[in-house]
């Protein structure tokens, strides 16, 4: 299972168990949710502050480096050619210029009695603010003249965005590895039990939540297995061309739909072999959801990130 493990989304840890593993999945998923919710029209100090908590959350949780690499390896990469290419992007301003007194022309046309121009107010003094923040030449000359400008705007857009994304991806992953695709199903499941009233089958729900979770693994194994066996042998694609190539990947793809099909067809009958007809009537309890003293205290983390969040965090 070499594509599971070279993986870098979605992967659990299993050892070493840290102290994130041990806390309530049901915490964890509001964590998860205050995370993704809070970079929401906060200011970028807010949100540069939100990622620098995921990274240290990462480092006080002593996750191996080998996981730490493949997790932020390219996420990092991503987030930097994200901020680069908006920071040199044009920032959406047209500023058209006009002059702060009437010219010449215009002055000839006016009325006899509207010859002499108004006075305008005094400037305010100069600050040290500055729109263009940077402006650099690439190449100047006659035909051709390319230059690269950051602006204040551009700066705020790019900070926004590469955050944005950072903390998406990489809360979510940070969650996936710590917590097991069980507690996963178990929290929702009990975080979801109210709406069972109203009709809702929040245990058929949290069952087709775990099957497809456990299911991901298999798909993972096909591709695999199908792509070891394209390369043993050995097809010369520069001599079938772009019309043999896209047949051979049209065969594997149906191959691979026809393997997935016979996997979950094998999941069904050993379900009706073991007597399976209802998740109520055969219910599988793999953990036992019980809030400690830590996870009470993580809960009070989460009330002052929020009370950080409203008086801190600003509106961008």
């Amino acid at each position: 299972m070499d594509l599971l493990r070279s993986l870098p989304i979605g992967l659990y840890l299993e050892q070493p168990v840290t102290w994130l593993h041990r806390i309530d999945a049901r915490v964890k998923i509001a964590w998860l949710l205050s995370l993704l919710l809070a970079p929401v029209l906060a200011s970028s100090p807010y949100r540069i502050a939100i990622v620098a908590f995921l990274v240290l959350l990462t480092i006080s949780a002593r996750i191996p480096w080998r996981v730490w690499r493949q997790q932020m390896g390219w996420l990092l990469l991503l987030g930097t050619l994200v901020t680069l290419l908006i920071l040199v992007m044009p920032d959406g301003i047209a500023i058209s210029q006009q002059p702060r007194l009437p010219t010449a022309d215009s002055l000839n046309s006016w009325p006899d009695e509207l010859t002499t121009p108004e006075k305008l107010p005094d400037v305010p003094p100069v600050t040290g603010y500055q729109y263009d923040i940077a402006n650099l030449e690439i190449a100047k000359l006659p035909p051709l003249n390319l230059s690269l400008q950051i602006t204040q705007r551009s700066l705020r857009l790019a900070i926004k965005v590469s955050t944005l994304l950072f903390t998406l991806i990489y809360a979510t992953t940070l969650f996936l590895l710590t917590t097991a695709p069980e507690e996963i199903t178990e929290g929702l499941e009990n975080l979801m039990q109210p709406l069972s009233k109203l009709g809702i089958p929040v245990t058929e729900i949290a069952l087709t939540l775990t099957l497809a979770l456990r299911f991901i693994p298999l798909v993972l194994e096909e591709v695999q297995n199908l792509v070891r066996s394209v390369r043993t042998r050995a097809i010369k694609w520069q001599k079938l061309g772009v019309r043999g190539a896209i047949q051979i990947w049209l065969m594997v793809s149906e191959r691979l739909i026809e393997n997935l099909l016979l996997r979950a067809e094998q999941i069904a009958s050993a379900m009706q072999v073991r007597g399976f007809t209802s998740p109520n009537q055969h219910r599988v309890v793999w953990h036992r959801l019980r809030l400690r003293w830590w996870d009470w205290v993580v809960l009070g983390g989460l009330v002052s990130f929020w009370w950080a969040r409203i008086v801190f965090g600003g509106v961008a």
